[in-house]
């Protein structure tokens, strides 16, 4: 076996890696995949937004009776919400409604006959909603489209950085990676998995411990004992072994 190992930076095509093109399609479909399930959140999210917000441009405020009050149990009322059966009219049509929503704190300090102002949409005049905490609501609700435009500049751009990773995990180590002999801690496992063993190298007389990827059902190039392998440049306690298959199709061996 006669090497021909160029110098770093050596020129390595990504389709000259074997597999490499399909673990990219991989990473993209489960990218694709990522995109499409925010998408719908997004959608989702979206025409809750365009509901609230219709309903805040149409609704007229009402002066309701409060009939009954439900509240929560006393150690549980921080930050929590109770319910309202309240009397009102509109368009002097008399309705009861129970079920109404407000915050516990608010609801403490009304009783039988307390008068409360309510938000009705004329088009369901039937589903009022207690005016103090809906406008309370519809401040957390107008930071939606905020929060879904952020969201979408994320997935993007974690989508992107998979794709970045993906490729350079591929190409760095071959095109600027040390390439070392190590001495495996133990003989390798006769599988067709992708295996990951500890192993070490001497290099300028310093003997290093790296953990070691390689490739499934592949032969690495060996030297005795020793296999050779591209120390990962940004991660220098990982290696790749570098297989036969790939050193000839790279031309470094003959």
């Amino acid at each position: 076996m006669q090497f021909a190992i160029p110098h770093a930076p050596r020129r390595v095509r990504f389709t000259q890696v074997p597999g490499a093109v399909g673990r990219l399609l991989r990473t993209l479909a489960l990218g694709l995949l990522f995109m499409g399930v925010l998408g719908a959140g997004a959608s989702f999210v979206g025409r809750f937004f365009l509901k609230e917000s219709a309903f805040l441009a149409r609704a007229r405020e009402v002066e309701g009776l409060v009939s009954h009050v439900t509240l929560p149990p006393l150690e549980k009322r921080l930050e929590a919400e109770a319910t309202l059966e309240v009397l009102y009219s509109v368009d002097e049509v008399q309705h009861s409604v129970s079920g109404v929503r407000t915050s516990a704190e608010y609801a403490e300090g009304l009783g039988h006959g307390a008068k409360v102002k309510l938000l009705v949409d004329p088009e369901q005049p039937d589903r009022p909603r207690e005016e103090r905490f809906a406008r309370e609501r519809s401040g957390a609700i107008n930071l939606l489209p905020w929060g879904l435009g952020l969201g979408a500049l994320g997935a993007v751009a974690l989508f992107l950085r998979e794709l970045r990773r993906t490729i350079r995990a591929e190409l760095e180590p071959l095109r600027l990676g040390a390439l070392v002999w190590l001495t495996p801690e133990g003989p390798l496992p006769e599988t067709r998995k992708e295996i990951i063993f500890p192993a070490t190298y001497f290099r300028q007389d310093v003997k290093h411990s790296v953990r070691v990827r390689a490739r499934p059902g592949r032969s690495p190039v060996r030297n005795g004992e020793k296999v050779l392998a591209a120390v990962v440049p940004r991660e220098p306690d990982w290696a790749r072994v570098i297989d036969e298959d790939l050193a000839r199709t790279l031309g470094w061996i003959r």
